[in-house]
């Protein structure tokens, strides 16, 4: 899928992607500013590229490049489906890339797969002190439906945001 707003394209990740190291970068780097925000600190520490290759074996992947140079890694998303709702994690953007409309493209990649599978919403968790991304996920047409805590925290650590589609 390519979209003009974003000048973007959006490809599922398949057999043919080998550059995990890339991708795992990415979503460090789009991460990053998260560090010392939020508590407990980012699972985007913890990944390795064997872990996104096989994240990409039972999940379904999306990567966005540009166009102009397909190997340059602007966003990605991993996408699983639940039994109503799609759930969205690691949706990333590389900081540079930032505002030209690349969460906005995966999303709706995300939106059209889910309405494929019959699912009736995408679903999705941020931390409860990014507060500037559940007013951009509410701009998208998402609401918070949940509020919940990591293992080990007694007090809320993440929002739970669900779409509905029509």
């Amino acid at each position: 899928m390519t979209t003009d707003e974003a000048r973007v394209e959006i490809r599922l990740l398949d057999a043919r992607f080998d550059d995990y190291d890339a991708l795992l970068d990415l979503i460090r780097t789009a991460f990053a500013s998260m560090d010392g925000v939020i508590d407990p600190p980012s699972s985007a520490h913890k990944l390795t590229p064997q872990m996104l290759a096989e994240k990409a074996c039972t999940e379904i992947g999306l990567i966005a490049v540009s166009p102009d140079q397909p190997e340059r890694l602007l966003g990605c998303a991993f996408l699983r489906p639940e039994a109503e709702a799609l759930y969205i994690g690691k949706l990333a953007v590389a900081p540079l890339a930032e505002g030209r409309g690349i969460g906005r493209a995966l999303l709706m990649q995300a939106e059209r797969i889910a309405q494929e599978k019959g699912l009736a919403r995408l679903r999705l968790e941020t931390r409860i002190e990014l507060t500037r991304n559940h007013q951009v996920f509410a701009a998208w047409g998402f609401h918070r439906t949940a509020e919940n805590a990591h293992p080990g925290y007694d007090r809320v650590t993440s929002v739970e945001m669900s779409k509905p589609l029509s």
